[in-house]
């Protein structure tokens, strides 16, 4: 997280009516891209390797992502 976006974040939350709802509500509006990654295996042999990825925003951010990339691409 950037350092400008760590500040942000902590005047949500350093309010004194913060809340459980306004965190959600502030990530959900910014968006977050979370990654893991699983391995599984058995005596030193790999059997599963899964690569996770998860966005969290609220849906009416995905439509302006996706509107103002196809703006950029006709231009």
């Amino acid at each position: 997280m950037k350092p400008k976006a760590r500040r942000r974040l902590r005047n949500v939350l350093d309010e004194a009516d913060a809340s459980l709802l306004d965190l959600v509500d502030h990530v959900l509006n910014k968006g977050v891209v979370i990654e893991g990654e699983v391995l599984l295996g058995l005596a030193n042999v790999d059997l599963v390797y899964l690569k996770l990825a998860a966005v969290l925003c609220a849906t009416d951010r995905l439509g302006e992502t996706n509107r103002s990339r196809r703006r950029r691409a006709r231009s």
